[in-house]
């Protein structure tokens, strides 16, 4: 999997989970303490936005799930 490829997929899985959530973007970033501009960026498709593994986490803990969720085709 090219890396660009790795972050369009982490983007859309948190996308995913947070919309089976029933949150929006903005709720997100204040749950994690992450900025909504961030958020928007990771799940944004043509937008390259690194995460580290602690971020990640975070975001996984928030949305209820895994890394590994969110780092599944």
């Amino acid at each position: 999997m090219e890396i660009d490829n790795i972050y369009k997929t982490i983007g859309q899985n948190i996308k995913k989970y947070r919309k089976q959530k029933k949150i929006t973007q903005e709720q997100l970033a204040q749950i994690t303490n992450l900025s909504y501009g961030y958020i928007k960026n990771l799940e944004a498709p043509n937008v390259y936005a690194t995460i580290s593994i602690e971020t990640l986490n975070l975001i996984a803990k928030a949305l209820d799930t895994t890394i590994i969720h969110l780092l599944s085709e």
